[in-house]
């Protein structure tokens, strides 16, 4: 299936933000605006400071512009509350993080089904089938009771991603998804965000310093000082899939902990 990128989700416009710290100001965001096509791959990259993160807190509806307007899926929430912010994360949105943040003593697919905890439904067998059906989607259906430290760092990340399409979201942050990782597992994490992406139609949105696993998305946008410093398509983006058919056997590959 070839994915169709189908109208604007993200829409920001002349967005700034400011904290203060004390007396003082730090302008974090200073004014810029962008759209994001539903369906779209993009990778977001900048020096430390220039803004990046506190454009997916933004993004991912963890925090507000100081003025400017955010849409999100054709609605503003750049003047909604607290609890109209934690609904739209949970229905719209997924976040993956560089540390996977399982829980230690819980199983992969407990894990997974952590979100559903704040859903309005209680059906907890239907929880357990839509969390092994995630889990499905990373190939770890296999791995559904064991926990993290039986878990390979890239089989915990797989994990993480399971979880955060938990709730069906049109978009996935993932806050430097690969920097805990070796080459060829960084590349394996790269290649379900491309399926996810191609087959799924969801939107991707990546933070990374690694120019490498930038050019798996289809857009690089790069940021410096609190503004987009550059914004450009990827005209050929790298196919993760076809490089892991490629990539030569290593007796030394990451290994996975006994069961």
């Amino acid at each position: 299936m070839t994915k169709e990128p189908s109208g604007e989700l993200i829409r920001i416009e002349d967005v700034h933000k400011t904290y203060h710290i004390g007396d003082m100001k730090v302008h974090a965001l200073r004014g810029f605006s962008l759209s994001i096509e539903r369906g779209t791959f993009v990778a977001i990259m900048g020096p430390s400071g220039s803004g990046k993160s506190t454009f997916m807190n933004i993004v991912g509806c963890l925090d507000k512009p100081s003025s400017g307007e955010y849409y999100l899926d054709g609605v503003s929430i750049s003047k909604m509350h607290r609890d109209q912010l934690a609904d739209i994360r949970n229905k719209k949105v997924g976040f993956v993080f560089q540390q996977f943040n399982l829980l230690a003593r819980t199983t992969a697919l407990e894990n997974v089904e952590l979100p559903l905890l704040y859903s309005e439904e209680k059906d907890q067998k239907e929880f357990k089938e839509r969390a092994m059906k995630a889990l499905t989607a990373v190939g770890l259906a296999d791995r559904s009771d064991h926990h993290p430290s039986q878990l390979s760092g890239g089989q915990q990340q797989r994990v993480a991603i399971a979880r955060s399409l938990i709730n069906n979201p049109q978009l996935i942050l993932a806050d430097e998804p690969t920097g805990a990782l070796d080459s060829k597992t960084s590349v394996e994490i790269m290649a379900i965000f491309q399926r996810l992406n191609h087959e799924q139609n969801i939107s991707i949105v990546v933070v990374t310093h690694e120019p490498d696993i930038a050019h798996y998305a289809d857009r690089i946008i790069v940021f410096k000082d609190g503004k987009v410093l550059s914004d450009e398509p990827v005209p050929e983006p790298r196919n993760a899939a076809k490089e892991l058919s490629e990539w030569p056997v290593d007796e030394d590959d990451e290994e996975e902990p006994a069961a």
